[in-house]
C-alpha cells in the first residue's frame, strides 16, 4: 500500500528569502554608499545612523528598516570589500610569468586605490581599531591566501626567476605604496596638482621600483 508523502510541519519547512523589489534594492544602495562615506571619513566610532541617513536622503527609521544598526551595514561593507580587495592576489597564479604576475598585481592594486580610495579607508579605519569586525576575515580568507602567494613567490624565487627576498614583506611592502595613494590621497592631491599626469607617473614610479627590487 503506498502511502502519501507527509506534509511537512510549518517548524520544518525553510524559510525562503524574499525577493526584494526595485525600491529595496535602490535604497539599500543608496544606504551601502551613503554608509562607505561616512565610515570612510569618520571612522566606525565617528559614524552615526544620523549621518549615514542624511547622506542616503533617507530617515533613520527607514535605514532601520534594512539594517539592525550601525554594525550590521559595517560588517556588510566589510564583507564585500575583503571579496574585491583579495581578488587580484587570486589572480597571481604559479603558471605565468613570474615578473609579469607581480607587476600586474602592483599594477591592479594602484588602479584599485585611484577607483576606490573610501573602500581602502575603511579597511585602514577598521585595522587602525584593531579589526574587532575584520578579525575572522583576516585569519580564515586573507591568511591561507597570503601563505599561499608567499608559497608561489618563494618557489620563483628559488628557481631564479625573481631576485630573492621575503616573500611575505614583498607583499606588505606592495599593499603599503600602493594603498597609500587611497589612504592619503589628500595630501597626494595637494602635493600632485595635475591627477591624471600624477597617477601615469606613479604607476611608472612603482612598476620600476618593484621591477629593480625582483630583476634576479
Amino acid at each position: 500500500m503506498t502511502h502519501p508523502a507527509r506534509k511537512p510541519r510549518p517548524e520544518e519547512e525553510t524559510p525562503q528569502p524574499k525577493k526584494l523589489s526595485r525600491i529595496q534594492v535602490r535604497n539599500r544602495r543608496k544606504i551601502m554608499n551613503a554608509a562607505l562615506e561616512v565610515f570612510s571619513s569618520h571612522g566606525y566610532r565617528g559614524a552615526t545612523l544620523d549621518q549615514i541617513a542624511t547622506e542616503a536622503g533617507l530617515s533613520k527609521p527607514n535605514i532601520l528598516y534594512y539594517f539592525e544598526g550601525k554594525e550590521a551595514i559595517h560588517v556588510e561593507l566589510l564583507n564585500a570589500l575583503m571579496f574585491n580587495w583579495l581578488a587580484p592576489l587570486h589572480k597571481m597564479g604559479p603558471g605565468g610569468d613570474p615578473m609579469t604576475e607581480v607587476l600586474t598585481y602592483v599594477r591592479r592594486k594602484m588602479e584599485m586605490s585611484r577607483q576606490y580610495p573610501r573602500e581602502s579607508r575603511l579597511f585602514a579605519n577598521e585595522v587602525l581599531q584593531g579589526a574587532p569586525r575584520m578579525g575572522p576575515h583576516l585569519e580564515t580568507g586573507l591568511k591561507p591566501l597570503f601563505d599561499e602567494k608567499c608559497a608561489v613567490l618563494a618557489d620563483w624565487m628559488a628557481q631564479g626567476k625573481l631576485a630573492k627576498t621575503d616573500p611575505g614583506q614583498l607583499l606588505m611592502s606592495i599593499w603599503a605604496v600602493t594603498q597609500h595613494y587611497a589612504d592619503f590621497d589628500a595630501q597626494v592631491n595637494v602635493l600632485i596638482a595635475d591627477a591624471d599626469a600624477g597617477w601615469k607617473a606613479a604607476n611608472s614610479h612603482v612598476d620600476l621600483m618593484f621591477r629593480k627590487l625582483l630583476t634576479p
